[in-house]
């Protein structure tokens, strides 16, 4: 499978070069749902809800360990990419660590300066409730040693997202519904306010996706 999902991808970027240019990158609405991480090897890495503010830039992931899914990681992130900061989150034990935000990209928002692809329809289009048209994007990673691959639907709600490079991971998403049900979420606990900014270890690169690596 990941052979083969390297080798669509690589052709998407490939063919990228002759896409209509006079495509710009839409903006996702604000969401609450779920979101799943993969890595393209197979193994589920996390599962949870989300909650995303597409006009301030914030967003909270919480793993869900009761789900299904065996999953391997247990997060609480609140990600604040205007400001480049974000905490990770402990409400159990009510500690928070703070720190800065290296690489502000993430699976809910087409990088400015992606590249369309075209527009696909999955299923049957034909038949009602049985096709999907989506928009493909594609784009080079900011450490340019990989790149990513984002589908999105005609109303810009992301589908799933791929990032292939050493440790490559799809995130899809699911149940997602264009508001924001608890605003509370994206408010930083108060045992976590007044935390300085922890010192980012030489070569450490944060990000939402490198914290699920």
């Amino acid at each position: 499978m990941y052979t083969a999902v390297t080798f669509v991808v690589l052709i998407c970027l490939t063919a990228a070069t002759h896409a209509d240019h006079h495509h710009q990158p839409c903006h996702s609405p604000n969401m609450t749902g779920f979101l799943s991480v993969m890595k393209m090897k197979g193994e589920m890495r996390a599962y949870g809800a989300i909650t995303y503010d597409s006009m301030g830039k914030k967003l909270r992931f919480r793993s869900n360990e009761s789900h299904f899914a065996n999953t391997s990681l247990s997060l609480d992130l609140l990600m604040f990419f205007e400001e480049g900061i974000f905490y990770e989150i402990d409400s159990k034990n009510q500690t928070c660590e703070k720190k800065t935000l290296q690489c502000t990209i993430h699976p809910l928002q087409i990088p400015d300066e992606a590249r369309f692809l075209a527009t696909i329809n999955s299923g049957n289009p034909s038949i009602e409730g049985e096709g999907l048209k989506i928009n493909a994007w594609v784009g080079s990673m900011p450490d340019k040693k990989g790149y990513y691959s984002m589908s999105v639907t005609m109303g810009c709600l992301p589908v799933f997202s791929m990032y292939l490079d050493e440790t490559s991971f799809m995130f899809s998403l699911l149940d997602v519904e264009n508001e924001i049900k608890d605003p509370d979420l994206l408010v930083v606990p108060s045992f976590c306010q007044g935390l300085p900014v922890e010192e980012t270890p030489e070569g450490t690169v944060n990000s939402f996706i490198n914290e699920f690596m």
